[in-house]
């Protein structure tokens, strides 16, 4: 770090007097000589964060896939770090995300759900990440650097007004943001079947059939003069039918215009969004942000849109993978790494570049189009609780020079350490108003520790507490427990397909007493519960899994429900739009999806 501290560094012993050395001068040459000489590593690093939506840990190579080619993300481990009990702070996009901007959980910040609602539904909700929560990248910003988010957020935009954007990006550290503000939903697909709230827009469009029934057979009934019927009846039956057919209409007919958009910075350049386009546009936006910045430091974080529903059918790679259409979408993914990668080595940033790659929670093993999602064998996948399937995640850092090639970690971490873990080596100071509760992963990565200072690790639910893990001290096991469970559907299926995504609360869970208990570090598929029989630490496991509960929960406190339904409704007055609302519509130059063939 000699730039910045030249004056430090440039003090020679001329400055003192030479016949009586002196003990300040004695320090000031020792802290000039650990300055100026310093590691290859010392100097402020650069970094870029990818994350992968919904990509199970099986999908990938590396993480024993045979069958879906990720050479881009194979290479990144065989030239860094692998951690394999890399755990997602909840199974969900929204809480998930949360946790891994704040390094903390994200019932914290307000963002564990209590009923149905479980992620945000809608753009112009006026809930998300709350403002003043200290994202890792307004850390960053403080120590000079430059912030890009490029693809998906899902955090919010609005709270009062259509533009105050206090839950956008830019409100929380990121100088550049370009992408979707929201999330993709199949609705964001011209002919997509309704993804948000499916039974209520069955039921809201069953009434205003029944209204306009009703309200044609009235008036026939008064023409006719069958029999006399009030103006105010008919005219009630009118209000009805408008009412039922404009809640309906109004923002789930029109989700592909309100929430499939494109953002740059506070702006809306897109709506809605070509899907076509939509990849070529995301890693052109993350190359030039690298090009742009590359003469000081930078956080680059590319949060891709692939391989959430719906699956993108790009020229370049449909019909190209072994694993129909969902691995095409997995390669696709990869090209779109290996890419910005490429201009990270073309630029000689490397050796100052920390990359780290990822994906927000587990594969969806419901989705019907996601034919070859594979959460290895872990079980459980995507809004199942904690189950292992859809919260244990890819995890690789790689920093040539730095971290060592090839390392594999098996010991258990999560994403909420990314955020101490860029703050230290940014030189940042970590918040000291709020509990963090990620742990910084240098010593581990760099073999200076062979611990995860993770003894214990809590999984939510929505805002339920589901399961807890213990790594006990001086011992390789590593026992869960879970306190429910959701209820799969129907019986004996493996998720809950009839409702798409599991369910967190009343009758959609089955409470255990005592919990079921599983040795991770023997059973990592959760296939074997174990009992006072076959655990000889039964008891003790299960009496400091409940004081590290206890424990945990004197931490919390209340706050505000962003994901309660005042929150998540459609607000029109919140809603982004380019254009005069309600006439949004706008289109941005067409792009590059991929390579030809």
């Amino acid at each position: 770090m000699c730039g910045r501290e030249t004056k430090i560094c440039n003090t020679s012993s001329m400055d003192l007097p030479v016949t009586r050395p002196s003990l300040l001068g004695l320090l000031i040459l020792t802290a000039s000589a650990q300055c100026c000489v310093g590691s290859p590593g010392e100097a402020t690093p650069n970094f870029v964060l990818m994350m992968v939506d919904d990509l199970g840990i099986g999908d990938v190579g590396c993480y024993g896939n045979d069958t879906v080619r990720t050479p881009n993300i194979d290479k990144l481990a065989r030239g860094g770090v692998k951690l394999t009990q890399h755990i997602a702070a909840a199974p969900l996009c929204t809480p998930s995300r949360t946790a891994f901007m704040t390094g903390r959980y994200p019932l914290r910040s307000g963002l564990g759900a209590k009923g149905r609602v479980q992620v945000i539904l809608f753009l112009a909700g006026s809930g998300g990440l709350p403002p003043n929560e200290t994202t890792f990248a307004k850390v960053l910003q403080t120590r000079g650097y430059a912030t890009g988010l490029v693809g998906k957020w899902h955090l919010g935009v609005n709270c009062e007004s259509r533009d105050d954007h206090c839950h956008h990006p830019n409100n929380h550290g990121f100088d550049y943001f370009y992408g979707l503000p929201f999330t993709l939903y199949d609705d964001c697909k011209p002919g997509g079947k309704p993804d948000i709230l499916g039974d209520v827009q069955g039921k809201l469009w069953h009434l205003s059939l029944v209204a306009a029934v009703a309200f044609l057979t009235l008036v026939s009934v008064r023409v006719t003069g069958l029999f006399e019927v009030g103006k105010k009846t008919i005219g009630a039956l009118a209000l009805l039918w408008l009412a039922s057919f404009s809640v309906w209409y109004v923002p789930f007919k029109l989700l592909g215009t309100w929430n499939c958009i494109l953002m740059r910075n506070r702006d809306v350049v897109e709506q809605p969004m070509n899907l076509e386009t939509l990849t070529g546009r995301l890693v052109s936006e993350a190359e030039r942000f690298v090009e742009r910045n590359q003469h000081k430091p930078f956080l680059l974080f590319l949060s891709l849109a692939h391989v959430h529903t719906p699956l993108f059918k790009s020229k370049g790679f449909a019909g190209k993978s072994r694993n129909g259409l969902y691995g095409d979408n997995v390669e696709e993914a990869d090209w779109m790494m290996g890419r910005v990668v490429d201009v990270i080595e073309k630029l000689n940033l490397s050796e100052r570049t920390l990359i780290y790659f990822t994906s927000d929670h587990g594969g969806h093993i419901e989705s019907s189009e996601a034919s070859g999602g594979w959460n290895g064998i872990y079980r459980g996948g995507k809004a199942m609780g904690g189950w292992e399937g859809g919260i244990r995640v890819p995890g690789i850092f790689h920093w040539p020079g730095r971290l060592p090639a090839g390392k594999v970690i098996e010991e258990p971490t999560s994403l909420m350490d990314v955020y101490p873990t860029l703050v230290n080596l940014a030189g940042g100071e970590l918040p000291k108003d709020r509990i963090l509760d990620g742990h910084d992963l240098l010593p581990l990565l760099e073999g200076r520790s062979r611990r995860s200072e993770h003894e214990f690790m809590f999984h939510y639910c929505g805002m339920y507490l589901n399961a807890a893990r213990w790594h006990p001290h001086n011992s390789n096991a590593i026992f869960k427990v879970h306190f429910f469970t959701p209820n799969f559907s129907p019986p004996g299926a493996g998720g809950c397909y009839e409702t798409k995504h599991c369910m967190c609360h009343g009758g959609y869970v089955t409470y255990h007493n005592p919990p079921l208990m599983f040795n991770l570090a023997e059973d990592p598929s959760e296939r074997t519960a174990l009992t006072a029989e076959t655990e000889p630490r039964y008891t003790e496991v299960l009496r400091q899994i409940s004081q590290a509960v206890e424990e945990h929960r004197k931490t919390l406190q209340p706050v505000p429900n962003q994901l309660s339904w005042g929150n998540v409704l459609w607000k029109p007055w919140l809603q982004p739009c380019c254009g005069t609302f309600p006439f949004c519509s706008c289109s941005e130059a067409r792009g590059s999806s991929g390579p030809a063939g």
